[in-house]
């Protein structure tokens, strides 16, 4: 059995489309020729904007042209995160594995996020059987690393008053508000020195982690590479000089760091020290994290000498900003109990051309005050340290409307099909509905969809059962807004 021969069909047979189609963030040429291709198939009407979202628009079922439009909006991009750092994502399709109740990836991010959204929104656009008043599936660029579609969304691009967001990731639940963020970016320039030809060299590797999304996955406490790279090399360098000539993690700034490494060298008279103070270390985070990252690695392999290294001053300075850089869940939600309202992820460190070395953070809050707080508190912290420091422009969060006419059809609707209220949240992740709210501010908006697990990492998957009733919420929703008047 194949994806494809799961049910609801459609939704399914078009999610198989889209993994077959490569889409990194920023790089959605291929999944936006997808589109417009489908729409040519089925006698869609589409249109473009000069970033690249796509919407199609669709008529409404004969007798149903007065009620209000519904705009279905999904993100054409994907995190893109492999166990194989060989994996081409650009050019390769995602091979999908059924297990169980669940759908994954061999090895991949499976790409469901936002991949079911979309299969879902173009669905609901081919299917004649469905009621439904005027639709608009408006389908985003790059949601995963800045946002960029919904703060650039052309202008006359959508015309609906209601927004369902298919990129929430928990069944039964229906989310009316989210966190806003800001990435904030520290860059160190350095000097290269010789690296001493009497030091031994090491490469620590840190592997395996579980990772996941900075924003819904960090109350979980798993554990983030760079942190504890950097406790490491900060805990060696107490103790004996060290020549750091690599430093590489994580990637994205909406991941949680599951990989990390170094090449550092110390005295060769200090050899067999450092190889105990790395079994010491081992042993002391398998016992902190016991139970909750299972297959995290941290291992130390011997390698020549390189060329080169990275000054002292530099290296002491960026070890020590690592090390006590904050990372995780920064406060929770007083007004929303068991929601994380402040938190910050220390996601990436890129050595660059030029010498230059990139250590890249992302913040989230509920509240814009301590959003900017948390980032200028990591300025604070790395300028000390000799960074330059440059914040993103930021996005805003949704304010949740406990009064939203959609929030009560979309609720009522799954009560009605499957006997259970779902749930009324706020989520700490970002979505793209405060942009849409600032660019219009008369919509009215949902975000619900599938259970989803693991996203942003290669342990993805999606509950097969939960996908048919995401797609029986969405048609009846649509139904149930085809009675209305606008």
């Amino acid at each position: 059995m194949t994806i494809k021969d799961l049910k609801p069909a459609l939704v399914w047979s078009i999610f198989d489309r889209i993994t077959k189609v490569p889409r990194p963030s920023k790089k959605e040429e291929k999944i936006r020729q997808f589109l417009l291709d489908f729409a040519a198939e089925h006698n869609i009407a589409v249109k473009t904007d000069a970033i690249g979202n796509v919407v199609m628009t669709k008529p409404a079922t004969k007798g149903h042209e007065q009620a209000p439009t519904v705009i279905m909006q999904a993100h054409m991009d994907m995190v893109c995160e492999s166990n194989d750092k060989s994996f081409d994502f650009e050019n390769n399709p995602i091979t999908t594995i059924i297990d169980g109740e669940w759908v994954h990836a061999d090895g991949t991010t499976l790409g469901a996020d936002n991949g079911i959204g979309m299969a879902a929104a173009l669905a609901a656009m081919v299917d004649d059987s469905l009621v439904h008043g005027p639709l608009e599936a408006l389908f985003t660029v790059d949601e995963e690393t800045g946002l960029t579609g919904a703060n650039n969304l052309g202008e006359g691009m959508i015309s609906g008053k209601m927004l369902i967001n298919l990129d929430s990731e928990d069944d039964a639940e229906i989310f009316v508000g989210c966190a806003g963020g800001v990435d904030t970016t520290c860059t160190f320039n350095y000097h290269r020195s010789v690296a001493p030809t009497d030091f031994c060299y090491f490469r620590i590797n840190i592997s395996g982690g579980l990772g996941g999304h900075s924003g819904g996955d960090i109350h979980l406490g798993r554990a983030n590479a760079n942190k504890l790279l950097a406790r490491f090399l900060w805990n060696l360098s107490k103790s004996h000089e060290i020549s750091l000539s690599e430093i590489d993690g994580g990637n994205l700034r909406n991941a949680i760091p599951r990989a990390a490494h170094a090449i550092v060298g110390v005295h060769t008279s200090h050899k067999e020290e450092v190889r105990v103070a790395l079994n010491n270390y081992v042993a002391a985070i398998e016992a902190e994290y016991a139970g909750l990252e299972p297959t995290l690695k941290i291992e130390m392999e011997s390698v020549d000498r390189p060329e080169y290294c990275v000054d002292s001053t530099t290296t002491a300075n960026l070890v020590a900003a690592l090390y006590s850089a904050p990372h995780g869940v920064i406060s929770m939600s007083r007004s929303l109990p068991g929601l994380v309202e402040t938190s910050t992820n220390l996601a990436s460190v890129k050595m660059l051309p030029d010498n230059k070395i990139l250590v890249t953070t992302s913040q989230r809050s509920d509240v814009d005050s301590r959003k900017w707080d948390i980032a200028n508190q990591v300025e604070a912290l790395f300028t000390m340290a000799g960074a330059k420091v440059t914040h993103g422009d930021g996005y805003p969060g949704w304010t949740p409307n406990m009064n939203s006419r959609i929030m009560e059809i979309a609720r009522d609707a799954y009560k009605e099909l499957y006997g259970v209220t779902p749930a009324i949240k706020a989520i700490h992740a970002g979505l793209e509905c405060g942009l849409f709210l600032e660019k219009y501010p008369h919509l009215d908006m949902v975000s619900f969809g599938p259970t989803l697990q693991g996203v942003h990492s290669p342990s993805e998957r999606m509950h097969i059962p939960a996908v048919e009733r995401f797609w029986g919420q969405l048609t009846q929703i649509l139904k149930k807004v085809a009675d209305l008047k606008d």
